[in-house]
């Protein structure tokens, strides 16, 4: 017979590792999602950011979202030793909620960035593209003196 600390603790350790698994499983796919909709949604923006530059865009497409891996699956790592630890059923579940919320806010802001980025990219690369000056009609008279 077990005594009842025992059976408590390995069930409480049971919940926090079922928490942290389904938080690493929900959190890696929203990444996912995110960076493949930002890298095919974001091609067009930066092919036009490059005027026209087809490799160039989508080297930078590429490598936006290959950082945009790292900072993200990073953080969802670093922050999975944070926060309460699962003793129940309500408290894995409340724990998992709080952190793949923060894990939606920190792409959130993420992708909010991004467009930041592009938009000033876009920005720039339009203001060049403008027409030049208009040249002169005619030309004023020296004044004597």
């Amino acid at each position: 017979m077990k005594p009842i600390l025992a059976v408590m603790e390995t069930t409480s350790s049971l919940a926090t590792v079922w928490t942290y698994l389904a938080y690493l499983a929900i959190s890696v796919a929203l990444t996912i999602w995110v960076a493949r909709t930002l890298h095919k949604n974001g091609r067009i923006f930066l092919v036009d950011s490059f005027l026209g530059n087809e490799p160039l865009a989508d080297s930078v497409n590429h490598l936006l979202v290959v950082g945009f891996y790292l900072i993200n699956i990073g953080f969802v790592t670093l922050a999975l030793k944070y926060g309460d630890k699962a003793t129940d059923a309500q408290t894995a579940l409340e724990t998992l909620s709080s952190k793949v919320g923060m894990v939606l806010v920190v792409l959130g802001v993420m992708h909010f960035f991004n467009l930041f980025l592009f938009s000033a990219l876009r920005r720039r690369a339009t203001h060049h593209r403008s027409a030049p000056p208009v040249l002169p009609q005619g030309y004023a008279k020296a004044p004597h003196g």
